[in-house]
C-alpha cells in the first residue's frame, strides 16, 4: 500500500524519513495518532471476547511503574528514616 498508510512497524529503515515526511505533526494529528492508538490497545487488549484480564493488569502495572518514578525521591527519603530507626 501507499506509504502513508502504513504502520510504523511495516516501514523499512530507508523508508522512515519519506514516511516522516508523511506524518501529520499538528496537535489535531498528533491527538489523532493518540487516539489511534488507544483504539488499536484496547481493541486488542481489553475488548477480547477471550482476553482474561492481561489488559487491566498491564495498564495497572503501568500505572504503579509511573507512579513510582514519579515519586521516588519521596520514596527513598522514607525508606531511609526507616532504616536508621
Amino acid at each position: 500500500g501507499p506509504l502513508s498508510e502504513r504502520r510504523l512497524m511495516d516501514v523499512r529503515l530507508g523508508e522512515l524519513p519519506a514516511w516522516l515526511a508523511t506524518c501529520d505533526f499538528s496537535p489535531q494529528g498528533l491527538l489523532g495518532g493518540v487516539q489511534k492508538a488507544w483504539s488499536s490497545y484496547y481493541d486488542k487488549y481489553i475488548n477480547v471476547k477471550r482476553g482474561g484480564p492481561a489488559g487491566i493488569s498491564m495498564l495497572l502495572a503501568g500505572y504503579c511503574l509511573l507512579s513510582y518514578g514519579w515519586n521516588y525521591q519521596h520514596i527513598s527519603k522514607i525508606s531511609f528514616w526507616v532504616s536508621v530507626l
